[in-house]
């Protein structure tokens, strides 16, 4: 990561295993947009504790229900926020989701919903809490979550082109 020129800021996305973390705990990622459990905070934490550090995290929220993604129903946002707002040297900082697949449009109601709930976090008031990120939206839909709130959008395929999931053959 040194040899990218400029003032990067690097995000963790994505899955986070609890035995990976203290390789992000101290590394140039300022920001983990995946963190859907008590456990894998407290092991934020612990791995915080240290290397005598505080890490911003998002917590994710599986807005639109569905089996194949992580994160926190939204109904368990609230009690997950307080939890991992006792732990001093985890951060929060907002809200992560990724919406189900669908146009614009279809994803704009779970746009607003994730606005809603990180605004009635925010009026929570929790200390060590600030709620000021609302990562959603990717190449296909970020224009409908910048107009309902998203301060974080994630673009890799405008910028890197689609993924292939096909595994490769293997060749000895």
């Amino acid at each position: 990561m040194e040899d990218i020129p400029g003032d990067n800021r690097w995000h963790m996305i994505g899955g986070l295993q609890r035995n990976k973390v203290k390789y992000l705990v101290g590394s140039p990622v300022c920001l983990i947009h995946s963190v859907d459990s008590l456990r894998l905070a407290e092991t934020i934490q612990k791995e915080a504790e240290k290397k005598q550090t505080t890490v911003p995290v998002l917590l994710e929220i599986n807005i639109g229900g569905e089996e194949s993604k992580g994160g926190v129903a939204p109904e368990e946002a609230e009690e997950l926020l307080r939890q991992v707002a006792t732990l001093d040297r985890v951060k929060v900082q907002g809200l992560m989701t990724v919406a189900p697949p669908g146009d614009e449009e279809e994803n704009r109601p779970y746009f607003r919903r994730m606005r809603e709930l990180r605004d009635h976090l925010a009026l929570l008031n929790l200390p060590g809490v600030e709620m000021k990120e609302l990562s959603m939206g990717m190449t296909d839909d970020f224009e409908t979550a910048i107009s309902e709130g998203a301060t974080i959008i994630r673009v890799g395929t405008a910028i890197f082109g689609h993924r292939s999931y096909d595994a490769p053959e293997w060749k000895p």
